[in-house]
């Protein structure tokens, strides 16, 4: 029974995913984002459905525990899946990086340009001139989004976070706007299904979470930092206090049992 039940839902997820980028380019051609130029602007309401849909078709709900803010700058997530791009799409109005090579795809490099991602050329792999165009791409009015943790994660934790793409909100004196992201299955626990981190693979990970009923993913936005002559060292402490912090309290918020959110703060601070 679990497999017929199983093979259901990876096939509703495959039929939904497939609907969702069939969508994903009428939006795109509605938004005139297939022109020459992306109206960026125009385009933010059009992604953040677009994402909806997207954790839709996998059988996610994203919740605002908090009304997200829809404030220009550099946001910074924690990173515990792929599911994170639909996530934080459907909730904050910021453009995706991606590595310059992606926009040759054939399907998702082709809606990935019409999203206005921002695709950095890394040539020699350096952070300080990816800080840079990213802060270009701020200066132009685009808000960006990047994992910090520069890895995924059980959800459990934030781990160390990565502070020298923080150079581009000192650069430009625009705001980091952090925000955490808990996936939590219908036991009221976090959900290991969702999460992509370890030695799973791709394959592994879209199974589990096609498998699961029930995963939703709890979004808490955090109070804004403001650049205010810091530099990037003391920048990056703030963050990482902040996410660490703030992904505490949504655990009590949102997980069913003191023990379990007690568990992932003393985590946290080990």
């Amino acid at each position: 029974m679990n497999f017929i039940s199983n093979q259901y839902r990876r096939t509703r997820a495959a039929v939904g995913l497939t609907s969702t980028l069939l969508g994903g380019f009428g939006m795109a051609y509605r938004a005139g984002a297939f022109g020459d130029e992306v109206p960026r602007k125009k385009l933010t309401p059009y992604i953040q459905k677009f994402c909806q849909k997207m954790a839709n078709s996998f059988g996610v709900t994203v919740v605002q525990v908090e009304p997200v803010p829809q404030v220009h700058g550099l946001w910074a997530s924690n990173h515990v899946s792929w599911l994170d791009i639909p996530v934080v799409g459907s909730v904050a109005p910021a453009f995706f990086l991606s590595k310059a090579e992606i926009a040759q795809w054939p399907i998702f490099g082709r809606l990935a340009r019409a999203a206005g991602t921002l695709f950095i050329q890394r040539g020699s792999g350096d952070a300080g001139d990816v800080s840079r165009q990213i802060a270009d791409f701020l200066q132009n009015g685009s808000s960006v989004v990047f994992f910090p943790e520069a890895t995924t994660t059980d959800g459990k934790q934030i781990k160390k976070i990565y502070g020298k793409l923080l150079k581009a909100a000192i650069d430009t004196d625009l705001p980091i706007c952090p925000m955490v992201i808990a996936y939590v299955n219908q036991d009221g626990k976090l959900s290991d299904e969702a999460a992509y981190y370890g030695e799973r693979t791709m394959v592994q990970s879209l199974k589990a979470v096609a498998d699961t009923k029930g995963i939703t993913a709890y979004v808490l936005p955090l109070v804004p930092i403001y650049p205010d002559g810091r530099d990037q060292r003391e920048l990056t402490e703030i963050l990482q206090q902040a996410m660490q912090d703030g992904l505490a309290r949504l655990h009590s918020r949102v997980l069913s049992t003191p023990q379990i959110a007690q568990t992932a703060q003393n985590t946290q601070m080990a």
